[in-house]
């Protein structure tokens, strides 16, 4: 009787981003098949940079620096989302735009969720607060939950990452041109 070869899990690492000035969070997890860990999170601090110019350049470097030390497989960033001040969602956006620019500078794929994807996918409610959502990953991932709630948000990108299975979903959008073109044949000649 001969063993059969039990096939190689593919392991990879997830960094999910929770975009912000004053605090951003970020959350590594580590996935083999269909369990997951938590690596590592936390928060950088923004707020005592005096510039918004600056703390762009502090978002960049650490979020370089992450990528760095643990060379993630994808990153996984929280949409900004429309509330009432433009210009606090104009600078949430560079923020955004800059961690992503961090991981296409080491060539990894990114990926965008929206907030309520994002609690969807790790609560089943798509209206959670961060204390629920929160309170979820200390289930799913057997940690404490951290004072500040942007790190457990971070983790929760990760997760919703890899719970969608890798595709790319940008609010409802095709993901890139490709997808764009697989899920649409014949509307281009």
């Amino acid at each position: 009787m001969s063993k059969i070869a039990k096939k190689d899990v593919k392991e990879q690492i997830i960094l999910g981003i929770d975009p912000g000035t004053n605090v951003m969070g970020y959350g590594l997890v580590l996935v083999k098949g269909n369990k997951y860990e938590p690596l590592q999170f936390g928060v950088i601090h923004l707020k005592k940079y005096g510039s918004h110019e600056l703390k762009l350049k502090k978002i960049f470097e650490r979020v370089t620096g992450i990528i760095d030390e643990f060379l993630p497989d994808k990153v996984a960033l929280e949409a900004p989302f429309y509330g009432q001040n433009v210009q606090s969602m104009l600078k949430l956006g560079r923020a955004q735009g800059v961690a992503m620019a961090a991981a296409l500078a080491r060539d990894i794929p990114i990926a965008e969720y929206s907030p309520k994807k994002v609690k969807q996918s790790v609560t089943g409610n798509g209206n959670a607060s961060k204390e629920q959502v929160a309170e979820m990953l200390k289930t799913l991932l057997h940690i404490d939950v951290p004072k500040l709630l942007d790190a457990t948000d971070a983790l929760a990108v990760a997760l919703c990452h890899h719970f969608h299975d890798g595709r790319l979903q940008t609010r409802g959008r095709t993901a890139g041109w490709k997808a764009f073109l697989d899920e649409n044949p014949g509307r281009i000649k």
